[in-house]
């Protein structure tokens, strides 16, 4: 049996936050708690909605003490601050480290007995829904805004935890193109590559099916058609992107990931690296890892990306074929080749144990 969880409603679109306010007051919300982080509020991103909320006099606090990589410490304060708040619904604004602080402290409300952050890691067995999530991404690549997963940072233990709970996954989603122009090319990059890796390694995990497999095959042609106009801030690709990355977490979110995000995972614990940036130097050792397990998945990979003649090559020309189309994109939106310049030779067994033990780790045999 396959299970799978998405958004009550999503919008899509130029204008779509304009929504929002009129989702607030169908679902009778009265206080809303905004989750974002300080450089969207300072730059005047996060007040592209919260002046929609004043013109519908909609009371709000804000909340944004939100790391990069967010942390147990950020979750605490911000259970704390909902509470005093006396909320009943958070609109969240912001990518990946505003969206997983969100739905970890829209748990622990609705679910105090995990008022220990580290108990959320894995899946864990909550008993109610999360505080209603209206999620405003800002960013074009973690498809927080519609998967079932967030991760939070053990700055004591130099490590990233991985939580799935059905029941964080946000009720409304808002996907804006006009959200993410503001993104510098170097974070358009990263986070498209993080996307990209969400649809190639939810393509081929063992979990994956029929119905993933139409989201992620799609996800990965309209990312690798949409992600170097995006980087160059063309309206056409920064749209493409905002659809695609979505459409990929549609379906990663339901079937898991893989050893690349374990692996990337390990190495913003411990260096900080930028999530999607560890991801696409990692993705075509990866790809060259799992390919065993692809049957002809990577035929469809190099033809979406638009390899031709895949029909022609054989097995091994169409799999190198697809890691090679990944290596270009990511040569071409400018992301680093190597490791060499991020991780330290000592400590080595230490990222591979840390690795080994994350969630997102598949276990499965080589085939022979």
């Amino acid at each position: 049996m396959n299970r799978f969880t998405l958004n009550e409603t999503s919008y899509h679109g130029s204008g779509a936050i304009f929504a929002i306010p009129e989702e607030i007051a169908r679902r009778g919300f009265k206080k809303i708690f905004v989750v974002t982080d300080p450089d969207l509020l300072k730059f005047g991103v996060t007040s592209r909605v919260t002046d929609l909320l004043d013109a519908a006099k909609v009371a709000y606090t804000v909340y944004s003490d939100i790391k990069p990589n967010p942390t147990i410490e950020n979750v605490q304060n911000g259970v704390k601050a909902f509470k005093e708040a006396q909320a009943d619904c958070i609109v969240v604004i912001g990518g990946g480290s505003s969206m997983d602080t969100s739905k970890a402290i829209g748990i622990i409300i609705t679910n105090p007995e995990f008022e220990d952050v580290r108990s959320l890691e894995g899946v864990a067995d909550t008993k109610k829904p999360s505080v209603p999530i209206i999620a405003v991404p800002t960013t074009a690549g973690t498809a927080a805004e519609v998967t079932i997963n967030y991760v939070i940072t053990d700055v004591e233990k130099k490590r990233k935890f991985v939580c799935v709970d059905p029941h964080d996954i946000p009720v409304v989603a808002v996907i804006d193109p006009d959200m993410m122009s503001t993104m510098p090319r170097g974070l358009t990059a990263a986070t498209g590559m993080d996307a990209l890796t969400h649809a190639i390694e939810g393509y081929i995990t063992k979990g994956a099916w029929e119905l993933s497999d139409m989201f992620h095959i799609t996800a990965i042609k309209m990312i690798s058609d949409s992600l170097r106009g995006a980087v160059a801030n063309e309206k056409a690709g920064r749209e493409g992107m905002a659809l695609g990355q979505y459409v990929a977490g549609m379906g990663f979110s339901n079937v898991g990931l893989g050893v690349d995000h374990a692996m990337a995972h390990t190495l913003s614990a411990y260096y900080g690296t930028p999530h999607g940036v560890a991801c696409a130097i990692l993705l075509p050792t990866a790809m060259e890892f799992n390919k065993e397990y692809s049957k002809e998945k990577y035929r469809e990979i190099a033809r979406v990306m638009g390899v031709r003649g895949v029909d022609e090559m054989d097995q091994e020309g169409y799999r190198q074929a697809a890691i090679q189309a990944v290596k270009k994109l990511s040569e071409d939106v400018g992301i680093p080749q190597s490791l060499r310049e991020i991780v330290k030779e000592e400590d080595i067994p230490a990222l591979a144990q840390s690795a080994y033990a994350d969630a997102c780790r598949e276990i499965r045999e080589r085939p022979v």
